[in-house]
Parts: structure tokens; C-alpha cells; sequence
């Protein structure tokens, strides 16, 4: 089959922490195989992940050089005869890295459909975020209905996709976030949302106070830090402490008395491990995550948008946390 033999992408040549290993160059696109698709992209949106692996700070570690972005949306340019996807339809797509290029390869197998009425940008941003928060709440956290859900790191894609899925599941929803009236301003989240908006630190009193002393159900922490150790004082009886990363750079630790008092769970979660260990529970989260955003419930929000040739300044906009929501990556192509 007939493709072009390299592509425009964003390569980190070597991991650094200010980025310096980071490079906008030409690389080589694999053979297309009978069961893989060639994508042109039209939208990469940025995840945390991507910023540590720069870095080497991630627990998975590709080796250099490698293609830094883990999300995007584009449509089929080629399709291999067992592939099952047919040239023009549109895609959303991910992988651990390999995003950030204005053309990929990859099997079909990973591809998903975009459903109708979903931009491209908003393709490209809910798979992730929306992963996690389905997995976290919705089937390790089991948040029920009527419960109080606190959620940390609301500026950014995973808190806000954590805030959406809680209220369609029914919980009473506490956010915490820098800049609160930024977050309240720009989402419009407020009382009559169902979503109290509190400051990042010193939020423990009023947690209790907004749950008459009994302290937040299920506690979704993908910031970590003193947040950790704050949301330990203000967790219910039988809660669930979700650790869903260290965004503040530090990882706290437990006291054993602290859970046994209060009789508190402290669970890892980890969306994508749990698919790859249990296929049939993944392709379950990655169905329900495609219907939720089809139905509106997932609609990530674009905090920024960059092109292909400003893709560092994507990651330094991130690592700096300037933008309040998601930073996408576009490829200068019409979705």
C-alpha cells in the first residue's frame, strides 16, 4: 500500500525537566500492516502522563526517543483490508505515547467511532479523563447515589470529569481547586449545579460543616500531597480514598491507625492496568465512556489551544498550570 514514509511529530529525544529533550522533527511511520490504519490527526489533547514521561517521572517509561501524547481524534487517510475501518471516518484513538504527529499508525483495533454531533477536539480530550473517572467512581469507588463525592484538582481534565460523572451518578459533589472562582466562573458550577467550590487548602471544616460532621463518601485525589493528607481528616466512616496521582509532586504516605480508626479505604487506581488485566471489564469502561460522552455527560473543556508547531509550549502551559481545563493540540486540519 502506498503511504508517506515519515511524518511531523513531537519527539522527545531525551528526558530532561525543562523540556529541553523535546524536539519538532520529521519520524518514520511503520509499514501498514493488513489489520492497521493510517490516521491523520486533527486533535491531541495534553494528560499529565504525558509531562512525567518527559521527564521519566511516570511508572511506565518508554525508550527514547520516543512520541510524546497519549490522546487523539483524526480520520482513517488508509485502511488495511482486515482492519475493519474504511478511508474518511472519523476516529478517536490512544495509546501510552505517539499522539503528538500529524499522521499515526496504528492497529484497528484501538480505534474507537466518534459519535455524531463531537467535535474533534472534544473527541480527543474524553477518553482518558473519562476512563479514569468511570473507573474510579463508578466501579472501584462504587459512589452511590446521595453520597458526598470530594473531588481535588477540579482546574484540570480528570477533576473535571470526576465532577460531571459524579452529579450524573447522583452524588453530592465538594470540588477543590487554585483559583476556585476561576473554576466557578468558567464551568459555571455553583450551589444550583449541585457542586460546592472550595479553595485547595484548608478545606476540611467545610467539608465537614456541608456534611453535618460525617465527612466526604468517596474522596477522588489525583493531586496527592498535602490534599492527601488534609482529605484524611475530613474522609467518612467506611469512605474510599482514591489515590489517582501526585499532580502537587509529592507522594504522601498513610498512617495504618488513621484507616483502622476510621475504618476508611486508600485505593489505587490505575483505568488503564485495570483494562489491560481484565479485557472484558475495559472494553465495558470504554463502551460506557463513549456513551456518557455521546450523551453529554463527559464534555470536556478546552482551556487552550495550540498547533503541532507549538506542542512545547503546550507541555510547559501544562507543567506551570496556567489553563484551567483541557490543553488540545490541534493539527491545523478541519474536524
Amino acid at each position: 500500500m502506498n503511504h508517506p514514509s515519515d511524518t511531523l511529530a513531537l519527539v522527545c529525544e531525551h528526558l530532561s525537566d525543562d523540556m529541553s529533550g523535546l524536539a519538532l522533527r520529521r519520524w518514520q511511520l511503520p509499514v501498514l500492516g493488513p489489520a492497521d490504519v493510517r490516521v491523520t490527526m486533527h486533535a491531541v489533547s495534553l494528560n499529565f502522563p504525558d509531562l512525567l514521561m518527559t521527564r521519566g517521572l511516570y511508572q511506565f517509561k518508554p525508550p527514547v526517543p520516543f512520541i510524546s501524547g497519549m490522546e487523539g481524534a483524526g480520520v482513517v487517510a488508509e485502511a488495511g483490508p482486515d482492519s475493519g475501518w474504511q478511508v474518511g471516518q472519523r476516529v478517536g484513538l490512544g495509546a501510552k505515547h505517539g499522539m503528538l504527529a500529524q499522521q499515526v499508525v496504528m492497529p484497528g483495533s484501538v480505534l474507537r467511532p466518534i459519535p455524531e454531533g463531537l467535535s474533534m477536539e472534544a473527541a480527543a480530550s474524553v477518553n482518558v479523563t473519562g476512563l479514569t473517572a468511570w473507573v474510579a467512581l463508578a466501579r472501584i469507588g462504587q459512589l452511590q447515589r446521595g453520597e458526598t463525592l470530594l473531588v481535588h484538582g477540579a482546574r484540570g481534565g480528570v477533576g473535571q470529569a470526576c465532577v460531571q460523572l459524579g452529579l450524573h451518578l447522583g452524588a453530592r459533589v465538594i470540588a477543590t481547586a487554585s483559583q476556585p472562582e476561576r473554576l466557578q466562573a468558567l464551568m459555571g458550577w455553583g450551589p444550583e449545579a449541585g457542586v460546592t467550590v472550595l479553595p485547595a487548602r484548608g478545606f476540611r471544616e467545610a467539608v465537614l460543616a456541608a456534611t453535618g460532621g460525617r465527612g466526604a463518601d468517596v474522596i477522588a485525589d489525583p493531586v496527592g500531597g498535602d490534599l492527601f493528607d488534609e482529605s484524611q481528616r475530613c474522609i467518612a466512616f467506611g469512605g474510599r480514598l482514591l489515590v489517582m496521582g501526585f499532580a502537587s509532586g509529592r507522594i504522601p504516605t498513610v498512617d495504618a491507625n488513621r484507616p483502622l480508626i476510621k475504618g476508611y479505604s486508600v485505593v489505587g487506581v490505575r483505568a488503564g492496568e485495570y483494562g489491560r488485566r481484565w479485557p472484558e471489564r475495559g472494553r465495558e469502561h470504554a463502551a460506557a465512556v463513549q456513551r456518557l460522552a455521546a450523551d453529554g455527560v463527559f464534555k470536556p473543556m478546552i482551556g487552550a489551544r495550540f498547533g503541532l508547531a507549538q506542542a512545547q509550549e503546550a507541555l510547559a502551559a501544562m507543567a506551570d498550570r496556567s489553563v484551567t481545563g483541557k490543553i488540545v493540540v490541534t493539527m491545523g486540519a478541519d474536524g
